[in-house]
């Protein structure tokens, strides 16, 4: 385990939790950006479990999708993208998310 009690493999591209194995952020992102996605990360799955309506739910999990993209941990691996493709990434995806 790591400082903040996580669980990593020895590559550090995943975490364990429950036995389970979800792709891990990435590490090389710059600390202000990872920050203010993973608040649209939180702020997003809050919208989801208080969505009204599918349509809102859909949008709420469209920004949920968004900021995970953009943290490195869907869409192509970060370890199989380039530092610049990484800090693009997750410039767009924060673009998308309106900051």
């Amino acid at each position: 385990m790591d400082r903040d009690g996580v669980e990593r493999t020895e590559d550090g591209r995943w975490i364990v939790v429950g036995g389970r194995r979800w792709r891990a952020e990435d590490p090389g992102l710059d600390p202000d950006d990872a920050a203010r996605l993973r608040s649209h990360l939180g702020r997003a799955r809050s919208a989801v479990r208080t969505a009204g309506d599918d349509d809102a739910r859909r949008a709420a999990r469209d920004r949920v999708q968004l900021a995970k993209e953009g943290l490195g941990e869907r869409g192509d691996p970060w370890w199989d993208l380039s530092s610049a493709e990484r800090a693009r990434r997750a410039a767009d995806r924060l673009d998308r998310l309106g900051g």
